[in-house]
């Protein structure tokens, strides 16, 4: 039986390779509304361990722990998808009173899968970026919250294509930016801490989206 906020490590991997999903470590096409952002993970967490802790939920499709290219450490998040939506609503609840290696976990789910083709204005400014992290990087990170409604972008050099440390995301409504931030804002991707706040406007003003204006537009 489960109890919240107990967790203990289980050596059980080789069961866990038996019962996985093919591909199990994250899947090519994460769908928003039945995935969960797992943060606070700590180098001792394995993508066995998650998949055995969150399927006690329900059943998993994937799971996915991004690693540092150098030294293969882990981010310090991970991403869960289960098969029906309603167990990752599930999971959210339940998992958030866990603490997994003395740390306790940071989960968010995504809260859209509608997509649309237009600009409601729920774009976020991604600061402080390492020179590893790519366009897919922030897909793959900010596509957990929500519909991504246009590639993101990383601001880069125009002669050298060397990233200029920041970037921007835009999604379909502000439930989801909204929770973008409140989960990613001061996390660290690729060894250093990002700042997700919303975009400035392209009028020149100095204002930023997410105003009470454009929320009661969208």
């Amino acid at each position: 039986s489960f109890v919240p906020g107990h967790v203990v490590a289980s050596t059980a991997n080789a069961a866990m390779a038996a019962t996985a999903p093919p591909g199990g470590i994250g899947g090519p096409e994460r769908r928003p509304e039945s995935t969960l952002y797992v943060g606070g993970l700590t180098d001792e967490v394995t993508e066995a361990l998650l998949f055995e802790l969150f399927l006690q939920c329900g059943p998993v499709v994937s799971v996915s722990i991004p690693r540092d290219r150098m030294t293969n450490q882990i981010q310090g998040y991970g991403f869960v998808e289960f098969k029906d939506a309603q167990d990752a609503e599930y999971a959210q609840r339940v998992m958030s009173l866990v603490r997994l290696f003395g740390v306790p976990l940071k989960i968010n789910r995504s809260l859209s899968s509608s997509r649309v083709t237009f600009d409601v204005g729920a774009n976020l400014f991604v600061g402080n970026l390492a020179d590893e992290v790519d366009e897919k990087m922030l897909y793959d990170v900010f596509s957990a919250f929500g519909v991504v409604v246009t590639p993101p972008r990383i601001m880069r050099d125009g002669a050298s294509g060397a990233s200029r440390g920041f970037g921007f995301v835009s999604y379909d409504s502000f439930e989801s930016s909204d929770a973008a931030i409140n989960t990613m804002n001061g996390q660290y991707l690729m060894n250093k801490p990002i700042a997700v706040s919303y975009a400035l406007k392209k009028d020149g003003k100095g204002e930023r989206h997410g105003s009470d204006a454009e929320r009661l537009l969208a």
